[in-house]
């Protein structure tokens, strides 16, 4: 089934950010989420080199093709090695990706880093910024930092929301694409607990 918001809306949570701005949430494989593809974007939890690995940034590059890591490999090296320092976001074309542009963005590493709180604050916000100056409406979040980068689902879901809920204007709709159900379920909580309808 595809996670196009459009074509599963039954399976999908809404809750409102603002006036103009929407969030909802779903379980789900991120590369095949989209909403019209011109003005979407899926958010790659990158690593600072930006050429792929595990998890949802290796899917991401599987199913985007061989042009995003050339993509990638194009965008300037800020320090040797690094294309994307931890907290800030960079965009390329989302070549074989339904939607039309991806968001790479790198969360911190839970047990490293000195604030991990504000940083993954950043790479959220940075990502929305990125998304509004490219005229990007619709943009799909995975949970940031959750997998190997070792963050607490509960922590990492307030600061998600919190962050989303500060920086969602000029943005129609953000969602949440969650591949496990208990990080989906965590989301979820979350959400009732900071957004209440």
């Amino acid at each position: 089934m595809s996670v196009n918001g459009r074509d599963a809306e039954k399976d999908v949570a809404h809750f409102n950010l603002s006036p103009t701005s929407s969030l909802k949430i779903q379980k789900g494989d991120i590369t095949c989420w989209f909403i019209d593809g011109s003005s979407d974007a899926i958010v790659n939890p990158a690593n600072e080199q930006m050429l792929g690995g595990g998890g949802a940034d290796g899917a991401i590059h599987r199913a985007a093709g061989p042009e995003l890591r050339k993509a990638c490999y194009g965008v300037p090296e800020v320090h040797p090695g690094v294309r994307c320092p931890t907290g800030e976001a960079r965009i390329t074309p989302g070549f074989k990706l339904p939607a039309s542009h991806v968001i790479h963005t790198v969360g911190p590493i839970y047990d490293v880093d000195n604030n991990a709180p504000a940083s993954l604050s950043n790479a959220y916000r940075n990502s929305l910024r990125v998304a509004r100056e490219k005229n990007i409406q619709y943009v799909a979040f995975p949970a940031i930092s959750c997998g190997v980068f070792g963050y607490p689902y509960d922590e990492a879901a307030t600061v998600a929301i919190s962050t989303i809920k500060e920086n969602c204007n000029a943005i129609k709709e953000v969602h949440f694409v969650l591949f496990l159900d208990d990080i989906y379920n965590v989301w979820l909580k979350k959400v009732g607990e900071l957004l209440p309808n």
